[in-house]
Formats: structure tokens, sequence, C-alpha cells
């Protein structure tokens, strides 16, 4: 039975689970929610996730939701398959990739995704962007990117000289965040970019990119 992904593409959380599924190049069946109309809402999804928010994994009896939990479930089911996202056969390198997957889910996102919501949802929903909650962002998202790029100055990924999935769970949000006027804050620290460049051009991440849409107009 093929795994089922409910979900959009536009979205960073089932982008992360997409790019996760492609790197173990697993068949997956994505399943749209209309957001838009509040299917996510609706009993049927809220029935699948409580909290009412995109993705959900489904895998016979099993349904998860949470995008990371998704990409570690899929890392450690089909951990011999694909890219080793996990470092399963080597407990110190397996601790170090747990710990900047932390480091993503604790200092990087909580920094970067306010300045996606205002650069690109709050226009979105007719709303102005609220500079000073960009502004404030802005500060911390630069400490973190500081303590990357040295880092990322003695290892290629951040968890080690291999890509894993501490590095995979930034991707979608950073493609976002890249075509904003802020993206200098990446570009600015050579070590960083040069990391960014590499985890963006994967296959995996190029099979998803072209359903990165949002807020921009599509041809």
């Amino acid at each position: 039975m093929a795994l089922k992904l409910y979900g959009l593409p536009m979205s960073t959380n089932t982008t992360r689970a997409m790019i996760c599924l492609h790197e173990k190049e697993v068949d997956f069946e994505l399943v749209p929610v209309n957001v838009f109309s509040a299917e996510h809402k609706q009993p049927p999804f809220l029935s699948k996730n409580p909290f009412g928010l995109i993705p959900v994994l489904e895998d016979g009896d099993l349904t998860l939701f949470e995008s990371r939990a998704i990409t570690a479930y899929v890392a450690e089911k089909l951990k011999e398959t694909g890219e080793d996202l996990i470092r399963h056969k080597d407990a110190k390198e397996a601790a170090v990739v747990k710990v900047w997957t932390e480091v993503e889910s604790h200092y990087y996102d909580p920094a970067v995704s306010p300045i996606i919501y205002e650069y690109f949802v709050a226009p979105f929903e007719g709303k102005e962007p609220d500079k000073s909650v960009i502004d404030t962002n802005v500060e911390k998202l630069k400490k973190v990117l500081d303590v990357y790029e040295g880092r990322l100055s003695s290892s290629k990924y951040l968890a080690g000289d291999f890509y894993s999935l501490a590095d995979l769970n930034h991707v979608s949000e950073t493609h976002y965040f890249m075509q904003t006027p802020y993206a200098s804050l990446i570009n600015e620290r050579p070590h960083v970019k040069a990391w960014w460049e590499d985890i963006s051009s994967r296959p995996a991440f190029n099979k998803v990119v072209g359903g990165m849409t949002f807020g921009q107009s599509q041809e």
C-alpha cells in the first residue's frame, strides 16, 4: 500500500515531508487538502489531525501529523533505502543529527517562519506586513546564522560531512526565505551560502520546488 500524504505543495511543512519521501525514493500519493476552503478544519480531516494542520501521513493503519515527526518516521522506517538521513549505523553521528534537527526546530524555525509569514502570507490575506515582527526576527536569525557559519566552517553539513535530516528539515522554509529581501543574511555568510546552494540543488528538492509558488503568480 502506497503511503498517503495529505497537504499542499506550496506548504513548507508538506514539502518538508515530500522531500524526505523523495530522498527515500518511495512511492506516495499526495492527497490535496483545500486549506483555502478550510477543508483542514472539517471533521474528516480533523479525524486525522485534531489540530487541523497539514500535512498528515497515512501508512496503512498508522496516521501521523507534524512534519518533523513524519520525516523522522520515514527516515527510520526506510533507513536502508536511499540516503541515510539518520546515520543509523553510527550512534555518535546519529546523536549529532538529532542535535541539529532540534536546533532547526527550536532556533531556526522560530526566527525564519515569522519573516516568511509577514512577507508572503500577510499580503495574501490582505494584511500589511508587520515590519516590527520582521525586524525582531531578522535580528534573531542573524544570531542563529552566525552559529551556523561557525559550524559549517568545519563541516560540509550541519551534523558532519554528510547530508542528513538536520539539513533536509531546513530546505522548504529557506527556499521561501531566499525570495525575501533578507536573503543577504545567508548570502553574506560564505559557508552558509555554500551549504544552502548544496542542499537546494539535490534531486529530491528539485522534484517539489515547482509547486512552491505561494504568493507568486503562476504562468
